[in-house]
C-alpha cells in the first residue's frame, strides 16, 4: 500500500505524461512505466505496466478530445489502425505478463533508445495536406496497426512513438493530424493491455485514477502549448528525445543491476 507522498508523486507523474502526450504526441507515454517504478515507487514491474497502461489510455482519450475539437483527428484512419492493433495488443500483453519483470524493464530501456532515435529522425516530417485512408492504403494501415499493437501490448505502452510515424508512412498525413489521430489507437491499445493485466490483478486502481487526474490537467496544457509552438515542434521533439536517452540510461543501469 502506497502512502500519500507516493500518491502525490503519482499525480505529478501523470501530469508529466499528459503534458508530453499533448505536446509531442508519440513518445509521451513511454515515460509512464519508468515514472511508476523509479519515482512513484511501485516495486512490481508488471503492476507498474498494468497500472500505467490504464492511466495512459485514459489520458490519451483526454488528449484525443482536445485534438478532436481542434480538428486534428482523421477518424477513419484512427479506427482502422486501432481495430487491427487491438488483437496485437492483447497477444503482446499476454506475452509480457509471462516475461520476467526486471528483464522486461531492461528491454523497455532499450526500446526507449529506439524511441529517441525514431523521434529525432521523424522530427522534420511534414506530410501531405488532405491525406486520407482508402482502399489503396488500407492494407498498409492495417498491417502497421497490427504490428504496433503487438509491440505496445508487450511493453505496456501507448505506442504513439510508432503509431505517429506509422500513420505518416502509410497515409502521408501531416504530422499534426498524425499526432491527433494516433491517440485513437493509443487509447484502444492501452485499454486492451490494462484489461489483460487486470485479469491477473496487476492494476492498482487508486494509483491509476490519481495518475489520470494529473494527466488530464497536463494534457490540456500540453495541447495548448503544442498549438502555440507548432512552428518549433522539431526543436521540442529533439529536447524530448534527449530526455528519453537520459531516462533510458538510468533504467539500463538500475534494471541491469537487478538481473
Amino acid at each position: 500500500m502506497l502512502d500519500p507522498l507516493h500518491y502525490a508523486l503519482g499525480a505529478f507523474s501523470g501530469g508529466l505524461v499528459g503534458f508530453t502526450l499533448g505536446l509531442v504526441g508519440g513518445g509521451g507515454s513511454i515515460l509512464a512505466v519508468p515514472l511508476m517504478v523509479y519515482l512513484v515507487g511501485v516495486k512490481n514491474p508488471h503492476l507498474a505496466i498494468g497500472t500505467s497502461a490504464f492511466a495512459v489510455a485514459v489520458n490519451a482519450a483526454s488528449g484525443l478530445v482536445n485534438h478532436a475539437r481542434a480538428g486534428n483527428v482523421k477518424w477513419r484512419c484512427g479506427g482502422m489502425y486501432a481495430a487491427s492493433g487491438v488483437l496485437g495488443a492483447f497477444v503482446g500483453s499476454s506475452l509480457g505478463k509471462a516475461f520476467d519483470g526486471q528483464k522486461l524493464l531492461f528491454l523497455f530501456a532499450l526500446v526507449m533508445v529506439v524511441v529517441g532515435v525514431l523521434m529525432l529522425r521523424g522530427r522534420k516530417n511534414t506530410g501531405v495536406e488532405g491525406a486520407q485512408c482508402n482502399r489503396e492504403n488500407a492494407p498498409k494501415v492495417l498491417s502497421f496497426g497490427l504490428g504496433t499493437g503487438l509491440f505496445s501490448g508487450f511493453f505496456g505502452i501507448g505506442g504513439g512513438f510508432l503509431i505517429v510515424p506509422g500513420l505518416v508512412a502509410s497515409t502521408e498525413m501531416p504530422m499534426l493530424n498524425a499526432v491527433g489521430t494516433s491517440l485513437v489507437a493509443v487509447t484502444a491499445f492501452g485499454l486492451t493491455t490494462a484489461f489483460n493485466y487486470a485479469l491477473s490483478g496487476l492494476v492498482d486502481w487508486t494509483l491509476a485514477f490519481i495518475f489520470i487526474l494529473g494527466g488530464i490537467a497536463g494534457s490540456v496544457v500540453g495541447t495548448r502549448v503544442a498549438k502555440r509552438l507548432s512552428g518549433t515542434t522539431g526543436q521540442l521533439t529533439t529536447i524530448f528525445a534527449v530526455m528519453i536517452f537520459f531516462v533510458a540510461a538510468y533504467m539500463l543501469w538500475k534494471s541491469y543491476a537487478a538481473l
